[in-house]
């Protein structure tokens, strides 16, 4: 029996269709990761046809996909409409005169792609709010191209820590703080997914805020609010709050300023050429082999 999801991805689409509208104000770190993650495309000797941005937002990595790949096709996918729309406002007209842009609503998990139909798939900040990768993963797998590339970031267990300690002394029964993945789980299902040479490196970033309300108030603006399903169904008591902001005030820095930690995790993986068939036991009508016992 599989375990019950931990990310609720109805409450995710809640969260950012509610957010899309203000969501630029306050992504400061979102910027700031997808900017790091573009800069790697530096290193990729390919030249796409058609790239997909998994997890696209309000479409703030499309005009530099756009300038570094002025042929390409770009598919911008994303689990809220109202990010989508978003998106579609900030294109400019050049590029809606060429055509060469699409918009899709859809689940990571469910790509309404076409198998081996993409050269790149680029991800920023997505991969956080998926329950399991796996499912994802695999649908990376069957859209890639041979040769095609898929390069992301996500982030890791030690995102918010201030907060999630903050909210673990004030309240011990529920879980405040959506959970993410380490970086070796996800190397491993890169490899699981049958994705060549997977490559993870991880870095820290932090940002400082003058109180708690700051800081959850930006996460409310771009949408991070917790959906987990071990979240308070309720409305958070005065007491417990108080207790929260008192504990993380204790993380208060020499300067005055309270820190809020992100984990960010760097992936890249590759398909191969030729792309490697699925293993047998997953082939319609196979036959499990067992061991024999000597």
């Amino acid at each position: 029996m599989s375990s019950p999801p931990t990310i609720e991805r109805a409450q995710v689409r809640a969260n950012f269709q509610r957010a899309a509208a203000n969501y630029d104000q306050a992504a400061v770190l979102q910027r700031e990761v997808a900017g790091r993650l573009l800069e790697r495309l530096d290193w990729l000797k390919i030249q796409p046809r058609r790239i997909l941005d998994l997890g696209c937002g309000t479409g703030g990595a499309l005009a530099d996909l756009a300038r570094r790949y002025p042929q390409a096709e770009l598919v911008a996918l994303d689990l809220a409409e109202a990010m989508l729309q978003q998106a579609r406002r900030h294109e400019g007209w050049v590029s809606r005169l060429r055509r060469r842009r699409r918009y899709l609503c859809a689940d990571a998990a469910q790509l309404p792609l076409a198998d081996d139909s993409v050269d790149l798939v680029f991800s920023s900040l997505t991969l956080q709010w998926l329950d399991d990768p796996a499912p994802a993963f695999a649908e990376v797998f069957r859209v890639l191209r041979p040769g095609g590339a898929f390069l992301f970031t996500t982030l890791g267990p030690d995102t918010l820590r201030e907060l999630r300690q903050s909210w673990a002394e004030a309240d011990g029964f529920h879980q405040h703080v959506s959970p993410f993945l380490d970086l070796h789980d996800l190397g491993d299902a890169l490899l699981r997914a049958r994705l060549a040479d997977p490559v993870m490196d991880v870095e820290h970033l932090t940002l400082t805020y003058d109180s708690v309300r700051a800081l959850m108030h930006d996460l409310k603006t771009v949408g991070a609010r917790n959906a987990s399903a071990q979240r308070p169904r309720t409305l958070t008591g005065k007491g417990r709050l108080a207790r929260m902001v008192a504990a993380y005030e204790r993380h208060r820095d020499a300067e005055g300023r309270l820190p809020a930690t992100y984990e960010i995790n760097y992936g890249l993986a590759w398909m191969a050429d030729p792309k490697p068939p699925p293993p047998l036991d997953t082939l319609p009508g196979a036959i499990p082999i067992m061991a024999q016992r000597r």
